[in-house]
């Protein structure tokens, strides 16, 4: 990659300085090579809209301020808007914009007090992360630099224990945590570390290896240019402890078939001799023993959940999941023919308790029930049977008898060396069942599924719900077709 040599001031933002506390490289491939970046999946964009909406509810906790916008309005004017509300005596202000040192920084929240100015950080989240600490102190250092008296910061989270009943109850949703002390604290490294980002900006690509820090505290966007030089299944792609496979590839191993077998356990002896000679590993006693466990009438269940962080219905509460959707192939017999049986909510309406007298009416109550993540669809059963008391013995006698499909592929009872040490049902199906496939799906995975929910919910266009609805059901509906298959493919396993 040419060396970049900057003559300019190198301007940043929050978002931009705290990538590079993270990772210099990353911030240096984001402002001189964007175009390197992976796509944005459609679950980190949900995941960013969803904290933009957060934001502007928090702003109910003070109401009567004014907002900066940041659409329609260069940074200069933003600044200068700034200083005029605070110039005429503005007490609130939401997205406020500064700017000092070459960085620029929007506060979510900022209002005036007898003793100054208390900045409000708000997040996403349940409690306050490290990283969260160093976000406010970027502000908290470009805001006292350029002026404003800040008395008190603090980082606004969400209440898990609210729940909701009526209108939401903005006091009771969020929880507010002074940090002023430990952004204090932090005040003194700002001045340098800002100059040390600068500085490498102006120089050439940091030649910095992959590493924890790619992921920790986000993901990184250059995943896939950072990591180009790795084969197809690498040391990082071994199942396990995350730290495990770091130790091996800082030992210089990068393909998995580099690694002399005395470092692997000997699941990943396995799974590396599996690759090596694309050989299937079959043992039939744990296949056996699995099957002996289920009964017929078998049917296998999915649900499709959203987990929004602010309580949509009466009695649910934040990060909560709310299943709008599930998706139910039965066969009552080993021989008998293939039943299916679906819901998908309409939009804009609690889904819960026609989704689960729909359930309950379609699924008898002795069955054997499969699953490929039991523990989600038990907590999904269970939590049905707080919301609603008068089901609850119904629900927990069902949720006793689901059984979890992934067992015998996680405990390695049968192994196709294309799942690459992965036992989740988007490697394991296609490596088994080769004609079922999720690549080609509108809809490839449950955030994509909740996110088309979404959209559902907030879509005038007919043409597009129609859309969205048939996508959702295709999807939902492989995940269970996908799971008679591999059931299948686990009998005649067994036979062999």
């Amino acid at each position: 990659m040419p060396k970049m040599v900057q003559n300019n001031p190198v301007y940043l933002s929050k978002t931009l300085f705290l990538k590079g506390l993270q990772c210099p490289k990353a911030l240096y491939l984001i402002k001189f090579h964007p175009e390197l970046r992976d796509e944005v999946s459609e679950s980190q964009g949900a995941a960013f809209q969803s904290g933009t909406q957060l934001g502007i509810l928090a702003q109910g906790l003070f109401p009567g301020g004014r907002e900066i916008p940041y659409e329609g309005l260069s940074k200069e004017e933003q600044l200068k808007l700034t200083r005029k509300e605070i110039a005429g005596g503005r007490g609130t202000l939401y997205e406020a914009a500064f700017f000092y040192n070459d960085i620029f920084v929007k506060a979510d929240i900022i209002q005036k007090g007898k003793k100054g100015w208390d900045l409000y950080e708000v997040k996403g989240s349940s409690s306050v992360k490290d990283v969260y600490l160093d976000d406010v102190a970027i502000q908290y250092y470009v805001l006292r630099q350029s002026g404003l008296p800040i008395h008190n910061a603090y980082i606004v989270t969400v209440d898990t224990q609210y729940e909701r009943d009526g209108d939401l109850d903005f006091d009771r949703l969020f929880t507010k945590t002074r940090v002023t002390s430990q952004v204090i604290g932090k005040q003194p490294s700002m001045p340098r570390k800002i100059t040390r980002l600068k500085k490498m900006l102006r120089g050439s690509i940091p030649e910095i290896d992959i590493g924890e820090h790619c992921g920790d505290p986000y993901p990184c966007a250059f995943e896939t240019y950072c990591r180009q030089h790795l084969p197809d299944y690498s040391v990082l792609d071994l199942s396990g402890r995350v730290s495990a496979r770091w130790d091996l590839y800082r030992q210089g191993f990068q393909s998995v078939e580099e690694i002399p077998l005395e470092l692997l356990n000997e699941k990943h002896q396995m799974e590396v001799e599996a690759f090596i000679a694309r050989k299937v590993v079959v043992d039939k006693k744990g296949i056996q023993k699995f099957l002996k466990s289920l009964w017929y009438p078998l049917y296998f269940l999915d649900f499709e959940t959203i987990n929004p962080a602010v309580p949509l219905y009466d009695g649910t509460r934040p990060f909560q999941r709310i299943p709008f959707q599930y998706s139910l192939h039965h066969l009552k017999s080993p021989k008998a023919r293939l039943g299916h049986d679906e819901y998908l909510a309409p939009p804009n309406s609690d889904p819960r308790k026609p989704l689960l007298e729909k359930l309950l009416n379609r699924i008898p109550p002795e069955t054997c029930i499969l699953a490929y993540n039991a523990s989600f669809e038990i907590g999904v059963l269970k939590q049905l049977g707080e919301w609603f008391p008068r089901y609850r013995g119904r629900l927990k006698k069902l949720a006793a008898n689901v059984r979890n499909l992934a067992e015998p592929f996680r405990k390695r009872h049968l192994y196709h060396w294309s799942m690459k040490g992965s036992f989740s049902q988007k490697k394991v199906l296609p490596a088994l069942v080769p004609d079922l496939s999720y690549e080609d799906m509108e809809i490839g995975d449950g955030g994509m599924a909740m996110l088309a929910y979404f959209r559902m919910c907030e879509s005038n266009d007919p043409a597009e719900v129609a859309s969205l609805r048939k996508n959702l059901i295709d999807y939902c509906r492989l995940d269970t077709l996908g799971m008679v298959r591999l059931y299948k493919e686990l009998v005649r396993k067994k036979g062999h």
